[in-house]
């Protein structure tokens, strides 16, 4: 049976471009387990490319976790659930980076991408801005759900 495992990302920009982080937390959506936090720190940067940024870092812990898991991402970012998704063009070149950088990371994987409403994404909205706070980026394995 495949695990199932949420990323839910966030990015954050103080000033608008400003500093900014992404973030990230995984769940493995069986036992609602936290297996990791992450907060990836990004110096001067718009909120996009924060957000962007936050949802690859939670990919990556995703599949450092589990190579074969099947993954749900959601995110408070409207703009980067519909690009990643297909429906919507992305036209800044900054965000065409990084939405390769994705695009190739999910390429082959059972990955699906889901909006909510930014109450509903605390988590990884309070790792992005922990990452702003200290300045720099931060990885946390946690033991839940440890294979």
């Amino acid at each position: 049976m495949t695990r199932r495992l949420l990323v839910e990302a966030d990015g954050g920009s103080r000033g608008n471009p400003g500093i900014a982080a992404g973030g990230a937390v995984v769940v493995d959506l069986e036992t609602d387990a936290l297996l990791c936090e992450v907060g990836v720190y990004m110096g001067i940067a718009s909120n996009n490319v924060a957000e962007y940024s936050g949802m690859i870092a939670g990919l990556e812990a995703a599949f450092d976790r589990d190579a074969e898991a099947s993954v749900l991402v959601r995110l408070d970012s409207k703009l980067v659930v519909e690009q990643m998704s297909g429906r919507w063009k992305i036209k800044h070149p900054d965000m065409q980076v990084l939405a390769r950088k994705a695009q190739a990371l999910i390429a082959g994987r059972d990955v699906t991408f889901e909006w909510v409403p930014r109450l509903s994404n605390k988590r990884a909205d309070a790792a992005a801005n922990e990452s702003m706070d200290l300045r720099e980026s931060f990885r946390r394995d946690l033991d839940g759900g440890r294979d």
